[in-house]
Parts: C-alpha cells; structure tokens; sequence
C-alpha cells in the first residue's frame, strides 16, 4: 500500500461522495483519473486489505433488531461453528476469541422474533447455548482512520 493508496482510503472510509460518480470525485480531489481509484480499490480489495465498501446502517434507527451473541465451543468443532454462524446472512461479525466465551457474532434482523429463531436454530445445530446481549444502551463512536 503506498501513499496514494493510504490516500484513497482516508477519503472513502471518512466520507462516500454521494454523486452519480463517487470515484470520479475521489480522484477529482486526488488529482487522479477515475479509472486509477477504481483499479486501486479493486486491488486492494484483492490483497485483503478492505473487505467491501457500503453503507453502515443503524438497526435501530430503521426499527430493526440487533444483538450481540458469545459461545462456548470446543475447539474441534470451531470449523462447523464458523461454517454454520456464516452461514446466516444477517450476521455481519464472527469472531473467535481467547477467554470464555471464546466465539462472538453480531446478529441483525428485522425484529426481534427473527433474531430468537436464528439464535434458537444455531444452537440445535451446534448443540450449545448461544449468550444473547442486546444493548441496553449504545455508546457508539465513529471511527475514521487518517492513513496519510
């Protein structure tokens, strides 16, 4: 990642132009061709350094449900755990952790009655108990990340 990488970053995770063109404007400001961003990102994308780009929505704030979810799981089963947490699209992060519980995901549905089916199927499936937590009040911070 160079300079002018660390550049482009900076600017998308701060703030997505909302234009018919966004990486026409991201180049714009950088002096750079459209094309050149686009190609950039891509590679990027390609080496693991971002994973996607796109909205951060609040759940909440559209009347959805949101929860934090921890397990227990052996360690031979975390390859069936991570397959099967990932296999439900309404959770956006899985983790695995050291401590206990050591396995973590975020779990987001349109209401609350989804969210207990999902929970209540993934323990069938794994045959543990899934720690539901949701947030009893939310402290969220944003986070922007100066790479330059």
């Amino acid at each position: 990642m160079d300079t002018i990488d660390k550049k482009i970053l900076t600017l998308v995770n701060k703030s997505l132009p909302v234009d018919e063109r966004p990486y026409g404007k991201i180049a714009e400001t950088l002096g750079l061709a459209e094309q050149e961003v686009i190609e950039r990102l891509r590679s990027m994308r390609a080496q693991g350094l971002i994973r996607r780009i796109g909205a951060v929505i609040n759940p909440r704030r559209i009347g959805w449900h949101s929860t934090l979810c921890a397990m227990q799981i052996p360690e031979e089963k975390l390859d069936y755990y991570a397959d099967t947490v990932n296999s439900y699209p309404e959770i956006t992060h899985n983790y695995i952790r050291s401590g206990q519980p050591n396995c973590w995901f975020t779990l987001i549905t349109p209401d609350k009655e989804s969210s207990l089916r999902i929970i209540s199927e993934i323990e069938q499936r794994l045959g543990e108990r899934v720690l539901d937590l949701p947030a009893r009040r939310v402290f969220k911070i944003k986070v922007a990340f100066d790479l330059e």
